[in-house]
């Protein structure tokens, strides 16, 4: 693959423009990817060479698929906080002539795909009735609509081999250590609590007192790290991350793109997309993963329903 690095130019500097323009012409000689998956393919072995306004594009694009085929270059731009012609340069350093090109890409694949957000929450606002409403209760409506439609987001997205394959990693370890920092922290709290009901030894990778690194080195590989993190990503899960993947454990993640640092280190990754960076971002969808991942675990552990191995609290 081509080495070229047009796409790590930052559009603001005169020079660096001139040079990406030139450098995106060689570039659409070759031929540019035909197809979804090879498209996406290309910006993830790309992403990590690319501009930041260019990640910025490769992150929506990645993460609203469905959007990107119906919308105007302006109204993604827009959604970006980039110029159109941002976008047309960086459809260009992929190979194609321009954005309709690459949008192209997008429409063939939404012939075959569920609605995207925008559609979907349409859809739920109108069924609910929507109206401009400032009062406190519109703040749950709202959410609860976002929530509806992030849930059918990950039900349409999450393949039952990821299921699996996670749900195995679980199984055969002999230690599921947890680490999860900032808003990530509830769900591997969820985690650790049931997966200790469930009799799984587990150790979560505590920030406090600064030992989550120190604890980390002793993970072995017949273990396994879950590691739960999103935009923006904190450090010391990443570094961690990448760390114990050198020393070959099996990584299970939860992140917000499949662009997330932590994806090329992960044996599964669950890409749970955050469609708005708002004040309070919900963990509906990454918490119905969890759950649904320790329900499947514990299905699995369950093999003499006469001899439950989750305790049962009962009245005393």
């Amino acid at each position: 693959m081509s080495t070229d690095r047009t796409d790590c130019f930052e559009e603001e500097s005169p020079a660096g423009s001139t040079r990406a323009l030139d450098e995106g012409k060689e570039m659409t000689r070759q031929k540019p990817p035909e197809t979804y998956e090879a498209l996406i393919r290309l910006i993830h072995d790309r992403y990590g060479e690319m501009s930041k306004s260019y990640q910025t594009m490769a992150v929506y694009l990645t993460q609203n698929p469905n959007d990107v085929a119906v919308i105007s270059v302006h109204a993604i731009a827009g959604k970006c906080g980039v110029h159109a012609s941002g976008f047309v340069r960086f459809a260009q350093s992929l190979g194609y002539q321009g954005f309709k090109e690459l949008q192209a890409v997008f429409r063939r694949r939404l012939s075959t795909a569920a609605p995207g957000f925008d559609a979907r929450v349409k859809a739920l606002e109108d069924e609910l009735g929507a109206r401009e409403d400032r009062s406190e209760m519109s703040f749950l409506r709202d959410l609860v609509v976002r929530d509806i439609s992030s849930l059918q987001d990950l039900l349409t997205d999450t393949r039952p081999d990821q299921i699996s394959e996670a749900v195995g990693l679980m199984e055969e370890a002999d230690t599921i250590y947890l680490i999860g920092q900032l808003r990530s922290l509830p769900v591997v709290e969820l985690l650790r609590y049931v997966l200790t009901m469930l009799g799984k030894r587990t150790v979560l990778l505590d920030a406090s007192g600064g030992l989550a690194t120190h604890m980390a080195s002793t993970i072995r590989p017949d273990d396994l790290l879950f590691a739960v993190s999103f935009r923006f990503y904190a450090n010391e899960v990443v570094s961690i991350v990448e760390e114990t993947a050198a020393r070959g454990v099996p990584i299970v993640a939860i992140s917000d793109s499949t662009l997330s640092p932590l994806a090329k280190n992960t044996r599964v990754l669950f890409a749970v997309p955050e469609r708005e960076y708002t004040f309070s971002r919900s963990l509906a969808a990454p918490m119905c993963l969890a759950q649904a991942l320790i329900i499947a675990l514990a299905s699995r552990l369950q093999r003499d329903p006469g001899r439950p191995r989750i305790p049962i609290v009962t009245q005393r």
